[in-house]
């Protein structure tokens, strides 16, 4: 961590990083939010797969914007790492979109009978996906920078 902090070359990554993660976000929530309201699909099935696919989106972009430095690895290889990584991440969002969810949405309902059940619904979903995405988020940049990325060196090194 005290490296992101000192190394500007580091930061600039970190926050690479993060722009990519909020497009990631976008596509997670995006698509999350499409499954389930629009086509009704069971909330962790639908968070499963807009994680698969901001997992593809924020590969592409990390390699080819946040990383273009890393190509001492197959892209292949870098690839597996990354989907290694974020699936060790989904492990870690499962249960947080199971649990924290419908407990969140019972307080919304003892608290808050006056906001509508869909309201409800919505905010707790909602915020329970952004937590994960917050803690997963940290998971995957410091995993991924030392292992999937490591190839790449920062100015410290140099």
């Amino acid at each position: 961590m005290t490296v992101v902090l000192t190394d500007p070359q580091e930061r600039t990554r970190f926050l690479r990083f993060a722009v990519v993660g909020i497009i990631g976000a976008i596509v997670d929530f995006g698509v999350m939010n499409l499954l389930v309201n629009g086509f009704h699909f069971f909330y962790v099935i639908a968070g499963t797969i807009s994680f698969i696919l901001a997992i593809l989106s924020n590969f592409t972009w990390n390699r080819f914007w946040t990383y273009p430095d890393s190509r001492s690895k197959p892209i292949l290889r870098q690839l597996i790492q990354f989907a290694v990584v974020s699936v060790a991440g989904l492990a870690i969002r499962i249960p947080i979109l199971t649990f924290v969810e419908p407990a969140l949405l019972l307080v919304l309902t003892l608290i808050a009978l006056h906001i509508p059940n869909f309201s409800q619904k919505f905010i707790s979903q909602n915020f329970t996906l952004a937590l994960a995405v917050i803690i997963v988020m940290f998971w995957n940049f410091f995993v991924n920078r030392y292992w999937t990325y490591n190839d790449v060196m920062n100015q410290e090194a140099k």
